[in-house]
């Protein structure tokens, strides 16, 4: 095959996960075993229901609610459906998504899985663990299944990294016809993520993909930039409610006097420079065009 390829498979071997199980070095027996190896500059994609497994992040199904509940920043949208209520939400590691990452699927009867507490961590726990066993330098990303918003399903997102870069900064750079990019960054973190979910499955029983073709995003260090830093949270967020909450919030601030704030119902500020106001233009120039 000539030029740059990318390949990607789920070794086998690797079991049911309980509470306190040394998570490493299952997943390096399994790639001992696995008929293509380890090699330098391979990325592995690990499922994090069995990192919380390991970890211990196990809760019974009766006390769901409560665990979305503890487990919530923000409620970004509520939805009434027959039998409950979906609650979108920010959680604790600043991920937009329905109920938290609280999840109920391969789990044990009556219980359902927390997210780890700190997927990064994780991450270069497993990724330290993994290279001193074998010797070269691999990345490890840590992911999870959401849904997003106006795209129907769900895909697998990185919610923790380590040694490997979360973002292919380009900015800078220049396309095929020496035009200078300027906002392009590749998340490249979800994009290994959701190419491993794809080998991996929903219930195969290979919780972990290996990916290689892509050792120029592993990096040196296992410390490194981890998904943490990827959400978008806070006054970067241009939707932070819902429609219905955001149009709640408006009128009750009418009714009560209060003076409009864009930016508690997730819409943009209004630009205070030329220079804003260029961006913006430039941003609704673009939407026009694709829309176009």
């Amino acid at each position: 095959m000539s030029g740059p390829h990318v390949a990607a498979w789920a070794p086998g071997g690797i079991g049911e996960i309980a509470p306190g199980d040394d998570l490493a070095e299952i997943i390096g027996d399994a790639l001992e075993r696995d008929e293509h190896g380890c090699r330098d500059g391979d990325i592995l994609v690990v499922t994090s229901k069995i990192v919380s497994k390991a970890e211990g992040r196990v809760v019974q199904a009766s006390d769901r609610e409560d665990a979305i509940t503890a487990e919530t920043v923000r409620v970004v949208a509520t939805r009434a459906y027959d039998g409950g209520l979906t609650r979108i939400v920010e959680n604790r590691l600043g991920v937009v998504g329905a109920a938290a990452g609280v999840d109920a699927s391969n789990t044990p009867e009556g219980t359902v899985l927390l997210l780890p507490l700190d997927p990064d961590a994780s991450a270069r726990a497993l990724c330290a663990a993994l290279r001193a066993r074998f010797g070269v330098r691999l990345g490890v990303i840590v992911s999870d299944t959401l849904g997003r918003a106006w795209r129907i399903g769900q895909t697998d997102i990185a919610i923790g990294a380590a040694g490997v870069r979360v973002i292919d900064d380009l900015r800078g750079s220049t396309d095929a016809q020496g035009r200078t990019l300027a906002v392009t960054q590749p998340v490249v973190a979800d994009e290994l993520a959701g190419l491993g979910d794809l080998v991996k499955g929903k219930a195969s029983g290979r919780p972990v993909a290996v990916v290689r073709g892509m050792g120029r995003l592993v990096t040196d260090e296992v410390d490194t930039p981890g998904a943490r830093t990827l959400p978008r949270t806070g006054p970067t967020d241009m939707f932070r409610l819902g429609t219905d909450e955001a149009y709640r919030a408006g009128y009750a601030d009418g009714r009560a006097g209060v003076a409009p704030r864009p930016e508690s119902a997730g819409v943009a500020p209004r630009p205070e420079s030329l220079n804003d106001a260029r961006s913006l233009n430039d941003a609704r120039s673009l939407n026009d065009a694709r829309d176009g």
